[in-house]
């Protein structure tokens, strides 16, 4: 069993579905050297596993991305996951986060935004997740009763070293299962405690809270995070600028130093590579200019 898992179970005799999820190494590794305060860890850590939740089963290759640029201290929130579950994202604040735990306090105005990226048709589609309620789980049961016309139930967790969470759905179908099954399911998930969602493996997690109900648990999904250094896509960045606005920053500055703020890293260049990367340009168009 993965630590790294989001995983779908299914309580086959009253049709309802569910997903869990619990990430340790991959969060972790998207939230190294960022020194988050807690509220922006459990706001942050809380998108990404429901960005997962939805990413989970996409029938086409692409992406799902949640941005939030609001009037609080988190001024900006970007969470991406690929449709095999490939994760990244970032926080920024402009002030000092005290105890401020609401999605209001947060992030003031700021709306959710997601983007459904098709990358083999190239089509974007985009919505916005009402802000209701005063968390992301809260926010995200009604965007998705609403959306999908299936009532929804999410129960979230985040501190540094783990995030977990357990989303079930009711189908059309549950209440000639089992009028009363969709409620008693609810009452026995309302009972879990965040440690459990974040310490506890599906199986296990799935036993302590319905061990008298027949559940059906499909195989896991492995999360990993990615954010690859892509020094080609900065050079050919860095000469769009054109030779002589790298000239003048690098009289100005000593070097240019690109941020990627997503992945969290610095690109350096110095004269020296400004000189190489011009130097391959006109390489480059000397050979076209040859087989023209």
């Amino acid at each position: 069993m993965s630590d790294n898992a989001v995983q779908r179970f299914l309580f086959k005799e009253l049709n309802i579905r569910g997903q869990h999820i619990r990430l340790q190494e991959s969060w972790q590794k998207m939230v190294t050297d960022r020194h988050y305060p807690q509220p922006i860890i459990k706001l942050l850590g809380e998108l990404t596993a429901m960005s997962v939740l939805m990413a989970n089963g996409m029938k086409h290759q692409g992406r799902i991305t949640f941005q939030v640029q609001g009037s609080g201290p988190v001024t900006l929130l970007v969470v991406e996951v690929t449709h095999d579950l490939k994760i990244r994202g970032v926080a920024k604040t402009n002030q000092t986060v005290g105890e401020q735990t609401s999605l209001d306090e947060l992030l003031g105005d700021g709306q959710i935004l997601m983007t459904l990226e098709n990358t083999q048709t190239n089509h974007h589609f985009q919505s916005f997740v009402p802000r209701e309620g005063h968390s992301i789980s809260e926010a995200f049961e009604a965007f998705l009763s609403q959306s999908e016309q299936l009532p929804s139930k999410i129960w979230l967790a985040a501190d540094e070293a783990h995030i977990g969470g357990v989303m079930i759905q009711k189908m059309p179908e549950t209440d000639k299962h089992d009028e009363d099954g969709w409620d008693r399911i609810t009452h026995l998930t309302t009972t879990v405690q965040d440690d459990e969602l974040l310490n506890l493996q599906a199986e296990e997690l799935l036993h302590r809270l319905f061990h008298e109900e027949t559940i059906e648990l499909f195989k896991e999904e492995e999360v990993i995070y990615e954010c690859p250094q892509d020094r080609e896509c900065v050079e050919a960045m860095l000469k769009s600028l054109g030779e002589e606005e790298l000239r003048r920053l690098l009289e100005e500055q000593g070097e240019i130093v690109i941020h990627n703020e997503i992945c969290n890293f610095h690109m350096r260049f110095n004269a020296e590579d400004i000189d190489a990367l011009f130097t391959d340009q006109k390489k480059d168009d000397d050979v076209s200019t040859t087989l023209q």
